[in-house]
């Protein structure tokens, strides 16, 4: 048998320039965690899991299951995505079958199968290659740097414990979850006794199931090691599906910079618009969820189609599952746009596509099961409300809205529903300003108008699911903003729809590439251009300003991807490709041309118009994004929060002391409840730093998430943070063992609530003296002393 040739020395050299980006990455990506403070033996344990237990099993179902992407980088951007469901359902089996210790166990069968079954040993090569040219290799890179960076300035701001802090709350809320998933089912709520646990939690799974493989604190996971995989695998997934659309490598750098690291284009507006990112550390779940949604936009992208999906149609419900329990908004944009181009699909190949309405079936089901599962009871936390949104923009909240504090309202906003003509005047104002400034995700529509893709039902699915994800957004009101997020998890399938409609513009290269890099410069210009002289008090001059200035914005872009297209023409030798397109030979017509050749050199024009607003938006969307994280990164670190919410170094330390001191399901009693730490009535109750750090089940802590409170919205005039316990006798019997401790109530605590530890905190309120006699105590640390109980 001959022996294979050596590669020649061009193909080695492409190889290692194409390997050298990736070997940065990963370097940064150690060098960040280690600045970050996790301990070198945890990242590298991190690094490990993910690699071993996620990326490769994965990858090998991925292409068992849908065949392989043809190179690497996608084939393990695919496969880690794969990974996280599979563990998924291997964590669920853990949890009802409390074999959680065999968890780490869980690839050693699929490398096996792949190893020993024929047929599957295939997997393990790449396969038919459809290589990537090296030039993406370096693009994504840079992405993927930057998201980094990104989540090095969400790091400086919140510190590992034990430290003197104001943490965001929701932080210790998903650690309390991920310690609760480290137990059997059934679930508890951690935080008040007797409480089931009824939240889109899966992402918390992935911290639970990270921390048990690894032994890694389920604390350094969720602050620090989760978040970079994650989103890295979404870079992935985004640039993937940009090629699977528009069939050019160059547009996956393009839609995952756009979709990742963009930002709603303010040109130095002061009048805000909500919804940025759809990258966050805070909200764990909207992060997490875009790897199975995107993973899962990318198969009905098949079945709309017409591609065969085979063994992979068992993903379809699994995943509908896992956006379902990850993520509560993420699975309704996707059902209305897999449902649109359904229908699109129907009227133009006029038969029945059975198959992706099987495929609507699934998630439809998916989504009935995953609220009986996942979703909280709290009716009244989301309600229809057209406008609702605008109650968290300066605008309505200083001037109309001055007055609506938390009274929910009915079908319009209370300061708009008196507010009569003027209100609804102001109401679509504030529309329109908020559709202007995120027109980096709206551009991409362009394409559903041109001939080629008007009958691609792709395209109706990704526009389809950015519409409802706006509809949902405008037309309901949560008390904390929350309906944003079925706006921010379509963000990414807007940039998917603006790569594709700079590929099918046929545009020569340099207009989306002079017209995005012009449109970077002058959003980043715009702030320091502004006129001092001109001081604008009211909000409509405001308004009214800032929107002149898109438009003069909008009306420049225009007019240079013209000029720039044309002059490419110009000194463009006759024939050659433009970007995406094969070589043409025709130019304009001229004036005596037939009457269809000047159509189409109109046609050109205006493409090259709207190319080059769709690229100077982009550009500007991503140098916001971009200009954000270099200034977050230069500012000194500490707490963004107000410093009255500081959880101290000795507090933080006594719950890790508990965390490492007690039973596996030991219950604890505490008089923390509220924030800032002292108890007061209607107080904000979400202090989950004693379960969440601490690691057990509380008798109390608090309340400010439970179904009652949440219902409860309005009730005195105040938030659902700051309504009453959901029961009282239990707060008040709770609460009295710290005060007046007593024998009885010490039994009972630990008869009725399987009580073992009491954690004492003097800054919640007082502490009597007796209760050192009464139980033993076992840690004092600060303002807080940990006490056992002795039970039978």
């Amino acid at each position: 048998m001959s022996e294979r040739p050596a590669p020649s020395r061009v193909g080695a050299l492409r190889l290692a320039a194409s390997a050298l980006p990736w070997v940065i990455v990963l370097v940064a990506v150690l060098v960040a965690w280690d600045r970050g403070d996790v301990p070198v033996a945890d990242a590298w344990r991190f690094a490990a899991y993910w690699a071993v237990a996620l990326v490769l099993p994965g990858t090998l179902v991925h292409r068992a299951l849908r065949g392989g992407r043809g190179n690497l980088p996608e084939d393990l951007g695919y496969g880690a995505a794969t990974g996280l469901v599979l563990e998924l359902v291997v964590w669920a089996g853990a949890a009802a079958t409390g074999q959680q210790s065999l968890l780490r166990w869980w690839p050693a069968p699929v490398l096996l199968a792949f190893l020993a079954v024929p047929g599957l040993r295939r997997h393990w090569r790449v396969g038919p290659r459809r290589p990537l040219p090296v030039a993406w290799h370096w693009a994504i890179c840079v992405v993927l740097l930057l998201v980094l960076g990104w989540a090095m300035t969400q790091w400086r701001h919140v510190p590992l414990p034990p430290a003197t802090s104001a943490y965001y709350q929701d932080l210790f809320y998903h650690l309390g979850l991920a310690q609760e998933l480290t137990r059997s089912m059934p679930f508890r709520l951690p935080h008040v006794a007797g409480e089931a646990l009824r939240y889109h939690y899966l992402s918390d799974a992935h911290v639970a199931t990270g921390s048990m493989i690894t032994g890694i604190p389920p604390a350094v996971v969720l602050l620090r090691l989760w978040l970079v995989p994650v989103s890295a695998t979404a870079v992935l997934l985004l640039a993937g599906l940009a090629r699977d659309l528009s069939r050019t490598a160059w547009a996956g750098p393009v839609a995952a910079a756009g979709g990742l690291l963009g930002l709603p284009v303010l040109l130095g507006s002061p009048v805000s618009t909500p919804g940025g990112s759809p990258l966050s550390l805070v909200s764990i779940s909207q992060t997490y969820v875009l790897v199975p949604m995107l993973l899962l936009a990318g198969i009905c992208l098949d079945v709309v189609r017409d591609q065969r999906l085979g063994r992979a149609w068992p993903l379809v419900p699994l995943l509908g599952l896992a956006c379902a329990g990850s993520k509560s908004s993420a699975l309704p944009p996707v059902i209305a746009g897999l449902g649109l181009a359904t229908l699109v699909g129907w009227w133009v190949r006029r038969r029945v596509p059975w198959a992706a309405f099987g495929a609507l079936a699934c998630l439809v089901a998916a989504m009935g099961v995953g609220f009986v599962l996942f979703a909280g009871g709290g009716a009244s936390s989301l309600r229809p409300q057209l406008f609702g949104v605008i109650r968290f923009m300066l605008p309505y909240t200083e001037t109309l809205g001055a007055g609506d504090r938390a009274a929910p309202g009915g079908l319009l906003p209370p300061g708009l529903a008196d507010a009569g003509r003027v209100g609804w005047l102001l109401g679509f104002a504030l529309l329109g300003w908020w559709v202007l400034t995120n027109a980096p995700r709206w551009a991409g529509l362009s394409l559903l108008v041109t001939r080629e893709h008007r009958a691609d039902p792709a395209g109706w699915l990704l526009g389809g699911a950015v519409l409802a994800g706006a509809g949902a957004t405008w037309v309901t009101y949560h008390p904390t903003a929350s309906q944003l997020y079925f706006w921010l998890g379509v963000v990414p399938f807007g940039a998917l729809l603006a790569a594709g409609w700079l590929v099918a513009a046929r545009q020569p290269w340099p207009v989306p590439v002079v017209t995005a890099l012009a449109g970077a410069v002058v959003t980043l210009a715009v702030p320091f251009l502004g006129r001092p002289e001109r001081r604008l008090a009211a909000w409509n001059e405001k308004l009214a300003d800032s929107v002149v200035r898109f438009a003069v914005f909008v009306a420049l872009a225009a007019l240079l991807g013209v000029g720039v297209a044309a002059l490419a023409r110009r000194i463009r030798p006759v024939g050659a490709p433009r970007i995406g397109e094969e070589p043409v030979a025709a130019e304009a017509a001229p004036s005596g041309a037939p009457a269809g050749e000047r159509a189409t050199g109109r046609r050109r024009w205006v493409a090259a118009a709207l190319v080059g607003v769709t690229a100077a938006l982009l550009g500007g969307s991503v140098a916001t994004g971009v200009d954000s994280t270099v200034t977050l990164l230069s500012r000194p670190a500490g707490p963004v929060y107000p410093s009255r919410f500081a959880l101290t170094a000795d507090e933080a330390r006594a719950a890790l002391w508990l965390d490492a001191h007690a039973g596996a399901d030991d219950v604890v009693a505490t008089n923390v409840h509220c924030q800032p730490v002292a108890t007061v009535a209607h107080c904000d109750a979400r202090a989950f730093w004693v379960t969440g750090l601490g690691g057990r089940r509380a008798v109390v802590e608090s309340w400010g998430y439970t179904d009652a409170a949440l219902a409860a919205q309005g009730r005195y005039g105040l938030g659902y943070v700051r309504q009453d316990p959901p029961d009282p006798a239990l707060l008040a019997f709770n609460d009295g063992v710290f005060t007046a401790p007593t024998p009885a109530d010490l039994d009972r605590m630990v008869r009725e609530y399987d009580v073992r530890w009491l954690f004492a905190d003097s800054r919640a309120g007082a502490v009597s003296p007796e209760l050192a006699g009464l139980a033993r105590v076992r840690l004092v640390a600060g303002p807080v002393t940990i006490y056992e109980l002795n039970r039978p």
